[in-house]
């Protein structure tokens, strides 16, 4: 944890995935399934491939981006080649939507088996922001993401939603581009110099820092020295271990 002045916002626009719902770890288990599935099928029958590393790939490559963001990127790492194919194709390896496709299954039936599950630190910490009065914002690239929170009981404690489906109807960038989280701050009712961001991945704490929000905030749960250096060198101001701690680095500033 790296220690800050307190600062003054009027709201805080949290990441889903990783921040207040722990599916994170499904999204890489997800990814890993769905690229190791083709990879075989993209390279040379004489090649092994290289599995995909649902730790470091997951990390720079696909977390806390849009599906199909997270397949090119992916694809152009691995310099492999795929026509862009349609919104519609079904799952499979053959094009960037088939592939996105084939992940967004994948993932929808391990959230159909296992349920969701929300950290505990999530609870009281927005409950404890909306007695700070502080309006709270979820932003996901995700299209399950308000379905999820919904049926994980977190709705309540949110002022605003903006997920994948409001990315596509507004079309809106994907991050690292930070058109996610301005809508959110929008739709609270205040701009980025009076609000902050609180994201697990790298490219959403870019995200923040080129949305020169006030506040931009790592949570790095597994202690990991090398995430949370990461997060610093691409802009978090703070990182916390969780939640629990993020209504005391505001309150201070708080009049």
């Amino acid at each position: 944890m790296c220690a800050v002045d307190a600062v003054a916002v009027d709201a805080v626009v949290l990441d889903t995935d990783g921040v207040l719902l722990a599916t994170a770890a499904r999204h890489a288990a997800a990814w890993k399934e769905t690229f190791d599935g083709c990879l075989s099928r993209w390279n040379a029958p004489a090649e092994r491939p290289r599995p995909f590393d649902a730790v470091r790939e997951y990390r720079d490559l696909v977390d806390g981006r849009s599906r199909t963001d997270g397949v090119r990127a992916f694809l152009a790492a691995r310099r492999i080649h795929l026509p862009p194919g349609a919104p519609g194709d079904p799952p499979g390896c053959g094009t960037v939507q088939a592939v996105a496709a084939r992940k967004e299954q994948i993932f929808s039936e391990m959230v159909r088996s296992e349920g969701v599950v929300v950290f505990a630190d999530v609870r009281p910490a927005l409950q404890r922001l909306r007695e700070m009065g502080i309006a709270c914002a979820a932003v996901s690239a995700s299209r399950h993401a308000r379905s999820l929170l919904e049926s994980a009981g977190l709705v309540r404690f949110l002022d605003a939603v903006v997920d994948g489906r409001d990315a596509d109807a507004l079309t809106l960038p994907g991050k690292p581009a930070p058109a996610l989280f301005l809508e959110a701050a929008d739709r609270l009712g205040t701009g980025p110099e009076r609000a902050a961001v609180v994201e697990d991945a790298l490219v959403g704490v870019e995200a923040g820092r080129r949305g020169r929000f006030r506040l931009v905030v790592g949570i790095d749960r597994d202690g990991d020295r090398r995430t949370a250096a990461a997060l610093h060198a691409r802009g978090a101001h703070l990182v916390l271990p969780d939640l629990a701690a993020l209504p005391a680095a505001l309150e201070g500033g708080r009049p």
